[in-house]
């Protein structure tokens, strides 16, 4: 496993090393890969994984397709527009993460907002530029009728979104949804005045956030990818079980992050996008072929492919371990 020594990456000898790449910063999201780290799972695959936080999927891509990464987790249906608008990006997922995306706008009752997607017309939205929620909107809109000509969106850092609907200065935000809403009521907004508003609940077929591994690492260690699937699925397996555990991994590395709302945002991350009834029954990982299709078609909605078909290439089940090792 790797270790630091005079503030240099040193690795076990013989080991694979993999820089792996997140799209965001250490949080409950990325706990399954911190606790295959800290728990030793890359250790006993013969891989050595530096895991690296980000912001946004497409900047985790593009450093990817440079060469600067291995691997990483972000949002597929980014890699999906990336491979389309860059030929020769040999990037492919390999495991799905978040069956059950967490795209979602979240609001306050108080400010007017419900579940219904046309409570939006009329107020304001904030949303962080890199949101991957917030790229969905263009979609959203469209399988739910909503005039946006009516709304009035400002772009707003990420540090600051929570805090502006927290405040009322916002009536609604796009952001990770079960993860965000548990933050909004650690900043004492009441969990009665929050409307989580899933794309998923209206109309959205689309995967949420998955492993994905470049073209060289494939081609030339493919056992080694083997291998971090087989990794980040026990440690996805151990934050399951315990997601209190998982949350010490975040705080290891966030010195800001609190312990219980880790926690909390972990679990409500596993319930709702993680372990949902396909994943129960089929097992982690996989996709269904007739969704993909169908969430392909809606990608298409939103802007039309140069090339569906590479585009559509984006995942492969190669990769993953049988059914029966991937059941929780």
């Amino acid at each position: 496993m790797a270790c630091l020594a005079g503030g240099r990456v040193v690795h076990a000898q013989g080991n694979t090393a993999i820089r792996f790449a997140l799209d965001r910063r250490f949080d409950a999201l990325t706990a399954p890969f911190l606790a295959a780290q800290d728990k030793g799972h890359f250790g006993t695959e013969g891989l050595d994984v530096v895991i690296e936080p980000g912001n946004g999927a497409r900047a985790m891509l593009q450093r990817m397709a440079a060469g600067a990464q291995d691997a990483g987790f972000g949002d597929i249906n980014a890699l999906i527009r990336f491979r389309d608008e860059n030929p020769g990006a040999d990037l492919k997922a390999v495991m799905i993460v978040h069956d059950r995306p967490g795209y979602a706008v979240i609001g306050r009752k108080s400010r007017g907002i419900t579940t219904a997607p046309a409570s939006l017309e009329g107020r304001k939205l904030g949303t962080a530029s890199i949101d991957a929620s917030f790229a969905q909107w263009p979609l959203f809109k469209a399988l739910n009728k909503i005039d946006d000509s009516k709304i009035r969106i400002e772009t707003i850092g990420l540090p600051v979104r929570e805090p502006m609907l927290a405040s009322g200065e916002i009536d609604a935000l796009f952001a990770f949804g079960p993860s965000t809403a548990v933050s909004l009521r650690a900043r004492g907004v009441p969990a009665d005045d929050i409307v989580l508003m899933e794309m998923a609940e209206h109309g959205l077929l689309l995967y949420g956030s998955a492993v994905i591994v470049s073209g060289k690492l494939i081609a030339s260690k493919p056992d080694a990818v083997r291998g971090l699937v087989r990794a980040v699925m026990r440690g996805s397996r151990d934050v399951a079980v315990n997601p209190g555990a998982g949350a010490q991994f975040v705080l290891r590395r966030n010195e800001s992050a609190q312990a219980e709302v880790e926690r909390d945002r972990l679990a409500a991350v596993i319930e709702r996008n993680v372990l949902t009834p396909y994943v129960r029954t089929h097992g982690l990982g996989g996709i269904d072929r007739e969704r993909w299709a169908q969430s392909l078609d809606q990608l298409a909605l939103a802007g039309a492919f140069r090339d569906k078909a590479r585009a559509g290439d984006a995942f492969t089940d190669a990769y993953l371990p049988p059914a029966s090792e991937r059941m929780f």
